[in-house]
């Protein structure tokens, strides 16, 4: 068996934006609001980034199968036409063709003007000339864009849903079970500050205001 995924460094900020989300859940958002100074939110906080390797082996092949898929990506991006595809080949050769005939009969057309060739086939082949050289221009505009929209678009469709599906899976797999087992959420679920001795049953702060009745 493979080992766990370590947590790339460019994928940080996505483990935080999944922390940040973690501790606004209803899960934990009672803890968190128990505790007015904040030291909760910020230990948690720490915790889930000292921790961040274990969290997210908890979501290993979610990871794994999203860095395959940016893996991938990178390289496509680095050989841009498929050999294999035939709709890419047309968009290069196209210009290609049409610029090497419009070449070729501006060059014929200009050496008949200059050698006085009579009738009006210098002038024909000038004007074709020019045409090709139009159509190679455009052509080759609309297949690069093409391409590049296909290419880029596809690949980066699969990279943000493979990226989706890890940061789902990090948060409902790794991030949440991992700081729900944290004691200072443990003791607010069970009726304790977390500050508070074990002998004694102090009510978490949230739940007492909770559990409070009105006064008439």
């Amino acid at each position: 068996m493979a080992d766990p995924p370590r947590l790339h460094p460019e994928d940080r900020a996505d483990f935080e934006a999944v922390l940040d989300l973690a501790l606004s859940t209803a899960d934990l958002h009672g803890a968190v609001r128990a505790d007015p100074t904040g030291r909760t939110a910020a230990h948690l906080r720490a915790h889930a980034l000292a921790h961040a390797d274990a969290i997210t082996a908890a979501a290993g092949e979610p990871y794994r199968a999203y860095l395959a898929v940016r893996t991938a990506a990178r390289q496509d991006a680095r050989r841009p036409l498929d050999t294999g595809s035939l709709l890419p080949a047309l968009a290069v050769l196209t210009p290609l063709v049409a610029a090497t005939s419009a070449g070729a009969l501006l060059l014929l057309g200009c050496l008949l003007q200059v050698v006085g060739a009579p009738g009006p086939l210098p002038g024909s082949l000038v004007s074709a000339g020019w045409t090709l050289a139009l159509v190679a221009a455009v052509t080759g505009l609309l297949g690069l864009a093409a391409l590049l929209r296909s290419a880029l678009g596809g690949r980066a469709d699969r990279v943000e849903h493979a990226r989706l599906a890890w940061r789902q899976a990090l948060l409902d797999h790794g991030m949440l079970p991992h700081l729900l087992r944290h004691p200072a959420v443990a003791h607010c679920d069970a009726g304790i500050t977390p500050g508070s001795p074990p002998d004694t049953l102090t009510p978490c702060p949230a739940r007492a205001r909770k559990d409070t009745p009105c006064s008439d």
